[in-house]
Order: C-alpha cells, then sequence, then structure tokens
C-alpha cells in the first residue's frame, strides 16, 4: 500500500499492535474476542486471510514430508506423535500433533486480500453474520472429525496369552449353600486303595470326612502331604493304588507339569481326580487330554467326592439302586414292627413304590401275621449262602403280598442257629436293592455286628420310641451313636408311639428334643382298637382304618422317606356324592 509518511507510521503502528493481539488470541475468551471485532471491523478479515496461509501452509508442508519420507519413517513418526499427542478430556481421544509453521506476517499477505481500509463499507451486520455462518461449519467440521475419531481404535491389540491361569476363585464359607445330597449320585464304593495328595487343610479336611463315610467303609484311603510332583517321587519306587486324588491348587502350569510326571510312573488302570480353585475350561480340556478321569472345582462338601469316586466304579448298565429305609426301636414293645409294616404298605400302596419288606427278626418276626402269609425259609436260604443269590433265584424265594409290595418273611424257627456274619446280610440287602427302589427293613431289638451295620449303612434310620424313660434313654443313646458314624448324611427319624396312654406318666416330646436334638417327626397317638381290629384281620392300619389319626402320621413318614405328596384319590364315595347333591 501506498501513502503518506505520516500514514506508513500509523499503519505500522496498527500493524505492530495487531500483531500482539494476534499472539494474544488463544488466550482470549469468545467476549474478549467479540469485543475486538466490534471495535475494528477489518479484524475479520485479516484473521480469515491468516487462517486460510496457515491452513495451506500446513497442507503444503504435510504433502512434502510424506513424500519425502519411506514408509518405516511414517510410521515411525506416527508412533512418535502418538506418544506425544495431546488427549481430548471430552472425547478421551488422542490428537495426533502436527507441525505448524510461523505465523505469517503481514507483508506476506497476497495482493488479492482485501484492503483493511477498503472492509469499512461492508455494514457490520454482515460481518457479524459471515463470522457466525463460518464458526458453524467450522463446529460442524470438528463434530464430524471426533465422530470419524470415535469410529476408530487408538488402543494396542490384545495378545491372548497361551496358557494363563485366571483369576483365583476364593470360597466364602458363609456365601456357600449346602450340597443336595438328592443330587449326587450315592453309591457305595467297592474295595480299592485310594491314595490323596493334599496342599491345603480344607481338602485334606474334605478327604478326611469322605474316608469316613459309610460309602468307603470298604475302600482303604490314605492321605499324603504334597501334589502331583510328590506323587510321582512315591510311585517311582512303588506301585500306584487304584485312584489318586490330586490337589492342583492355583497353579495350572505347575500341575499339568506334575501330571505329566506322574503319568511315567503310574500303571494304566490307575485313575485320577484333580481337586482345584480354578473354573478354566481350557484346564479342564488339557486335563481330559491327559487321560484325568475327573476335576472338582471346590468342592464344599465331602459328598461330592465320594460322588465322583462313585461316578468312576459304579457300572453304568447296572439298574438303578434303591434305598433302604431300616426301622429300629428304642426297646422292645414300642411297636417298631408295626409301624415299618405299615408304612411299608402305605409306599407300596398310597405312593406307588416297588417296596420289599425284609423282617430281619428271625425267630420272632411278625410280618407273616401281619400280612397273613406263612413263614418261609427263603431268607434263611438266601442269608446261608449269599453268593448263590442271583435275580432268579431272588425272585422266587420272595413272597407277593400286592402287585408292588414283596415279602422276605422271618422263618420263626427256633432250632435253627442265626449267628451269622455281618457279610451275608450285607450281599443280600444289596441284591435285593438293585430289584425295587424301596427296601424297608425290619430290625430286632439287639445289637450285634451285622445289626450295627446294618443300621450305619441305611439311607434313613427310623428309631420309634414311647414316651417313657426306658425308651428316652436308649433313643440318646442310638442317636449319639448314629450321628458319630453318620457325619455326611441326615438325622435319623423320631417316631413317637402309643402317646396318650391312659393314667400313665410321660416324658414330653419337649425334652426328647431337648436332649435327642431332633424333634419327633410325629407322634402317634395310643389306638389299641384300631391296631387291633387290624392285627386280628391281619390288614395293615392303613388299610383297615384308613381315616385314623395312626394312619395319616404313617402316611406322612411314608411321605417324609419318599420326598413326595400323598395325592392318591380315595375312591368313590356315596357319602361325598350325596352331599353334592345336597
Amino acid at each position: 500500500m501506498t501513502g503518506s509518511p505520516v500514514n506508513a507510521k500509523e499503519e505500522t503502528d496498527e500493524e505492530l499492535d495487531l500483531d500482539f493481539e494476534l499472539d494474544d488470541l488463544d488466550a482470549l475468551d469468545d467476549e474478549e474476542l467479540q469485543r475486538l471485532l466490534e471495535q475494528d471491523p477489518a479484524l475479520e478479515a485479516e484473521l480469515r486471510a491468516i487462517e486460510e496461509q496457515e491452513a495451506a501452509a500446513a497442507e503444503a508442508s504435510a504433502i512434502q514430508t510424506e513424500a519425502a519420507l519411506p514408509e518405516t519413517d511414517k510410521s515411525e513418526d506416527f508412533a512418535d506423535d502418538e506418544e506425544t499427542g495431546a488427549v481430548d478430556t471430552e472425547t478421551g481421544l488422542t490428537a495426533l500433533p502436527v507441525e505448524t509453521p510461523p505465523p505469517a506476517s503481514f507483508d506476506d499477505v497476497d495482493e488479492d486480500a482485501p484492503d483493511p481500509d477498503d472492509t469499512a463499507e461492508f455494514d457490520d451486520a454482515d460481518i457479524s453474520d459471515d463470522f457466525d455462518a463460518e464458526i458453524e461449519a467450522e463446529d460442524e467440521d470438528t463434530d464430524e472429525l471426533v465422530d470419524d475419531l470415535a469410529d476408530l481404535s487408538f488402543a494396542p491389540p490384545v495378545v491372548e496369552p497361551e496358557a494363563s491361569p485366571p483369576a483365583t476363585v476364593e470360597m466364602v464359607e458363609e456365601e456357600v449353600e449346602d450340597v443336595d445330597p438328592s443330587q449326587l449320585r450315592l453309591v457305595p464304593i467297592p474295595r480299592i486303595n485310594i491314595h490323596a495328595f493334599c496342599s491345603s487343610d480344607r481338602i485334606t479336611s474334605l478327604i478326611e470326612q469322605a474316608s469316613q463315610d459309610r460309602r468307603l467303609a470298604k475302600a482303604h484311603v490314605t492321605i499324603h502331604s504334597g501334589d502331583a510332583e510328590r506323587a510321582a517321587e512315591i510311585y517311582a519306587n512303588e506301585a500306584s493304588p487304584n485312584l489318586i486324588i490330586i490337589e492342583g491348587g492355583t497353579d495350572s502350569k505347575a500341575l499339568l507339569r506334575g501330571l505329566d510326571h506322574l503319568a511315567n510312573f503310574c500303571d494304566p488302570s490307575t485313575r485320577v481326580i484333580c481337586v482345584g480353585d480354578l473354573n478354566d475350561i481350557r484346564l479342564y480340556r488339557e486335563l481330559m487330554d491327559r487321560g484325568v478321569s475327573d476335576y472338582l472345582v471346590l468342592p464344599r462338601s465331602p459328598l461330592q467326592i465320594i460322588s465322583s469316586i462313585g461316578e468312576l466304579y459304579a457300572d453304568p448298565d447296572a439298574p438303578a439302586v434303591g434305598k433302604t429305609y431300616v426301622f429300629v426301636g428304642a426297646r422292645g414293645g414300642v411297636g417298631s414292627s408295626t409301624v415299618c409294616h405299615n408304612v411299608a404298605w402305605g409306599l407300596a400302596q398310597d405312593f406307588l413304590s416297588d417296596t420289599v419288606l425284609l423282617d430281619l427278626d428271625l425267630p420272632f418276626g411278625t410280618a407273616s401275621l401281619d400280612f397273613e402269609h406263612d413263614p418261609s425259609q427263603g431268607l434263611a436260604e438266601a442269608l446261608s449262602a449269599p453268593e448263590r443269590l442271583d435275580d432268579v433265584l431272588l425272585d422266587r424265594l420272595l413272597q407277593k403280598c400286592t402287585d408292588r409290595l414283596s415279602l422276605f418273611v422271618a422263618p420263626n424257627l427256633l432250632d435253627l442257629d442265626y449267628d451269622l456274619p455281618a457279610e451275608s446280610f450285607e450281599m443280600v440287602i444289596e441284591m435285593v436293592r438293585k430289584t425295587a427302589p424301596s427296601v424297608v427293613i425290619d430290625m430286632p431289638h439287639l445289637w450285634s455286628d451285622w445289626a450295627r451295620q446294618t443300621i450305619q449303612s441305611a439311607d434313613e434310620i427310623v428309631i420309634t420310641a414311647t414316651p417313657d424313660l426306658a425308651s428316652f434313654r436308649n433313643a440318646k443313646n442310638l442317636v449319639e451313636s448314629v450321628k458319630a458314624q453318620r457325619t455326611n448324611d441326615s438325622q435319623p427319624i423320631l417316631v413317637l408311639n402309643q402317646v396318650g396312654v391312659p393314667k400313665r406318666p410321660e416324658v414330653p416330646a419337649e425334652q426328647f428334643e431337648e436332649a435327642l436334638g431332633i424333634a419327633p417327626l410325629v407322634s402317634i397317638p395310643w389306638d389299641p382298637v384300631a391296631f387291633g381290629t387290624a392285627a386280628t384281620n391281619a390288614e395293615a392300619l392303613l388299610e383297615a382304618a384308613p381315616k385314623s389319626k395312626a394312619s395319616a402320621a404313617c402316611r406322612q413318614l411314608a411321605s417324609r422317606l419318599t420326598g413326595r405328596e400323598h395325592t392318591q384319590s380315595q375312591g368313590f364315595s356315596l357319602k361325598s356324592l350325596f352331599s353334592k347333591k345336597g
């Protein structure tokens, strides 16, 4: 531009002031910037010109730099930019820094750019509208850029580790629910040798409790301290057992290495169960590939370990094993046999469960009298030679009472010697269990080796007592003995019989509960007429007096044993028909 020296000096001063203001534009807020624009309308045009020159210079510099650098240099520069990029606090994205050329001076302004003096002819409203429109356009471009950057992932690729163990699962005792035994397959374990290698007190305690369970009474359990490596050291010098239980802990790599080492010294017939804290499907597959039979994650009960062992040694083709219900009296004459026979009849007729009743009171049993059957030598023959008993012979020896109830009655002979080994009773009961889902055992009032073993090995124990002092004492002793040997089973069921005998002092049910720790499930009232009529007619009480309180108590007991509610129809009734018409 041309002009007088005075004008030139004034223009120079304006340029100096404007340069100072441009350097500090980033520090100005919106209100201050608006005030400057209102004071000097020519500032708008100057700002647009400088912005266009900076954008053009930056684009030209970027193109020139990209053309000059090889591919490897570009990636390195990009990596450097990522490291030094600024992070947007609103979007969380990293903005890559761009090399910015120094701001252009007013001497470099294009000659075609409008003169600041000439901009005075524009109306202030037009300048404000144009500036607002340009700001909105820039905001839209910025939003589009943010959206595009949001679609990009600047996170480094996630590389999945080859065999990194997952986080350890901590067991919280207060939040752990009790294990439901009905959901487990609990069967007697055969005579096998079991060696357990434990590294924690929790698993050691579970193995010890399992070894004392009645289902492992035949198995020989040995507990060692250590892991799979320790097992390999032992079996390098001695034969391996039938089953090895190994605690894996939280280090899956160490467990797999130990199993690989152990495989060099184990007999091919040896089976292995691993117990650990890691719930990892990859670890499970690795164990199965190495021939491990089962893997238990955080077992909470010894019954889970017993069930896992039973799954290995139970015959999958064998028929389902029935449950045994043992009825024992606290003393002689409490009516345990009467309750037992009526419950067996209710299981078969009311709950439609195939049932076998074993009367093990060989010299004095009353099952033949209660069901009007002749005494038989069948049970005595089976006990004298249990190894000969099979399905065919058992079917011939059993006496049919109803379509669903079969009897193994006592011989009722006093000239025979009934001093038989406990194994004979065990083998006969196991064979009967394979033929019926419900096996009801009427125990005599005696305490011998076979009687104690039969009671302790039953699925459910029913103790019948009368409310007198002798029954109170004996029932307490029975319950304490059973609880000590059956720590993993349910408590015995207590039945109070002959309650309410006139003029007889009685021990209240609350005192039984306080001393035994078990509340009576049912209390059967004294009803000599109903019981006497049923015994005289050789009928079950549930058949002779189905609506009596004693029958309702026996039916409730049968419901407790089966876990099912009694829903059988009571049959056709003329009285109910007439009541409906009325």
